[in-house]
């Protein structure tokens, strides 16, 4: 027969497997909210631990938990933010009570671990109860919002490294594409001529500013608001543990945070999170239009994604830009998130904002997808190759050429010329300029230096 062990709350009783390392309050969150069926984002019950160690660390130091007690709850909370324990956090991402449910998983598996680090068995709290020990001098409202800053900040630099790589692959296009004549499209027409290369540098300098965004956001989240408690004034916390807790947070952590100069502001509002993912937005509509840009130029033929899977179930041979197509809808799912986060912020009420789990699985689930994208689709960019012949074709072939001889002929003459060339037939506009003008005129202004030069070099000057 299987083991058991009771456990009580106000509500009543719950009979718990022994072996698990929750207790009463996740079970009846498990029961309560089987709602999105995705559970809380890993990286959060890591920073979460993390907050729990920080925590404890000064409680001790202060004498409010004694050391036995204290290293027990440390090692579990090591052992947690390492990774360990995953599989004891099952909480739906989508919770009421502005994430007390996760708070009360991570507080009784810290506690149930630390029972077991000494000697006793699961569910005996008068060794290490989940709340008079492991949540001492804390509350959901500061723990909770504190951890999703440190998990968050972790999550931008991971994706910080991701659009550096990202760029650093447009980068090397860029190059490699540099003498590759083509020409330029504006509201899906042809426009004037332009470099593969110049059209690639645009591209790397859209991400070159979601790099700095990226890197620069960062700031946004280092103003946490633990040692607040409920509302933010510290009740029920000591003045001692207050000041202390945030240098244990830092040196837990290893990051640059620092506690709000109006801690019940910090509490109240959620906007940091809001700007922070406008950040992210940016990148994705960055993403969303890259990912356009090229899956058109695949289908022109001037560019040659690299073919990763057999397109259709139905018509032997297709192969779809499947890569630009998952970067799109990863972009269109952080926008879409970007949203929620916004909402979700402004719908908090007087001291709290009490849908704080949707604003981080949301901003949580936006840089874990931007970060994945990103580093798929630096791979993939690297192995784009370019086929100069398409692109001589249809720059050969295209009127709008001529706009690049206006400093040699004006608009008028121009305009006569591309009259006269649409009555011959069986030449391009490249070999009847050239018939014109002169090879060698049509030849120097059609170079890639001349074509991506910033405005055209005066003769006369020299």
């Amino acid at each position: 027969m299987e083991k058991t062990r009771t456990e009580h709350d106000l509500l009543g009783e719950l009979e718990l497997d022994a072996d698990l390392y929750w207790g009463i309050h996740t079970q009846r969150a498990i029961n309560n909210f089987p709602v999105s069926g995705r559970p809380v984002n890993p990286v959060l019950i890591r920073a979460f631990a993390q907050v729990k160690k920080a925590s404890c660390l000064a409680n001790a130091e202060l004498g409010y938990i004694d050391q036995l007690k204290a290293e027990a709850i440390e090692r579990a909370c090591d052992e947690i933010a390492g990774g360990e324990l995953a599989n004891q956090f099952p909480t739906d991402a989508l919770q009421g009570g502005a994430g007390t449910s996760t708070n009360m998983n991570v507080n009784e598996v810290i506690a149930n671990r630390a029972i077991e680090i000494l000697g006793g068995e699961k569910g005996d709290y008068r060794i290490v109860h989940p709340l008079d020990d492991v949540n001492l001098h804390q509350s959901t409202n500061d723990t909770y919002p504190t951890a999703l800053k440190v998990a968050a900040v972790y999550g931008l630099r991971k994706l910080s490294h991701a659009v550096a790589s990202l760029q650093d692959a447009f980068q090397e296009k860029e190059k490699a594409f540099g003498a590759v004549v083509k020409i330029g499209r504006t509201e899906l027409q042809e426009a004037v001529p332009i470099t593969l290369g110049a059209e690639f540098s645009a591209f790397s300098e859209a991400i070159a500013r979601d790099r700095w965004r990226t890197f620069k956001c960062e700031e946004r989240l280092r103003v946490v608001n633990i040692g607040g408690t409920a509302v933010g004034t510290g009740l029920a916390a000591p003045r001692d543990y207050i000041f202390l807790v945030i240098e244990k947070l830092r040196e837990v952590t290893g990051l640059g945070l620092a506690r709000g100069e109006n801690v019940m502001g910090e509490t109240a509002n959620a906007d940091a999170f809001v700007e922070v993912s406008g950040i992210l937005k940016a990148h994705a509509s960055n993403l969303v239009k890259i990912g356009n840009d090229l899956r058109l130029l695949n289908f022109t033929g001037e560019i040659k994604l690299p073919e990763l899977q057999a397109g259709s179930s139905i018509m032997p041979g297709k192969v779809n830009p499947v890569l630009m197509e998952a970067a799109m809808q990863a972009g269109l799912t952080v926008m879409a998130n970007d949203m929620l986060i916004a909402e979700a912020a402004s719908r908090g009420t007087w001291q709290i904002s009490e849908f704080m789990p949707l604003i981080a699985h949301a901003l949580l689930e936006a840089l874990d997808i931007l970060t994945n994208i990103d580093g798929l689709l630096a791979e993939h960019i690297s192995r784009i190759t370019a086929d100069e012949v398409v692109c001589r074709r249809f720059f050969d072939r295209s009127p709008m050429i001529i706009t690049a001889l206006l400093p040699v002929v004006g608009y008028e003459k121009a305009t006569e010329l591309i009259a006269e060339f649409h009555r011959q037939e069986g030449k391009s506009v490249r070999r009847f300029l050239e018939e014109k003008l002169g090879a060698d005129v049509v030849e120097r202004t059609f170079s890639p230096y001349q074509l991506t030069a910033l405005g055209f070099h005066d003769e006369q000057d020299t």
